[in-house]
């Protein structure tokens, strides 16, 4: 794996890790309704869960490039990218929030493109 590509998976993960921490737990204080723009504490109180278990989903994509990493396996990364990238389209189109796919898609994306 080329250089530039392993610090690109390896930014792609640390993204996903601090997606897991917000999502996790920071949904309910200032600095996870402010970046999600949670329209109440009360509302932040209540999607807690569904939160976490999202967080939850980008802890295990992390984890997935991470240990592609250690195991040299580039089969492994592309599989985790494109995981990724589907979960950013996917979160994108569901939440009609086009910012998402910029943020989670697009670093997978051009990563990808850059293996191939």
């Amino acid at each position: 794996m080329k250089t530039l590509q392993l610090i690109l998976v390896i930014l792609v993960a640390i993204e996903h890790l601090y997606f897991l921490i917000l999502e996790m737990f920071l949904w309910t204080t200032p600095t996870g309704i402010k970046i999600f723009r949670i329209k109440s504490k009360k509302y932040a109180k209540e999607t807690k869960v569904l939160a976490a278990n999202q967080g939850l989903y980008n802890g295990f994509l992390a984890a997935g490039l991470i240990y592609s990493l250690i195991i040299k396996d580039m089969t492994t990364t592309i599989f985790f990218l494109v995981c990724v990238v589907i979960a950013g389209i996917y979160g994108a189109y569901s939440t009609k929030k086009i910012k998402l796919f910029y943020f989670q898609s697009i670093p997978a994306l051009i990563t990808l493109i850059l293996t191939f």
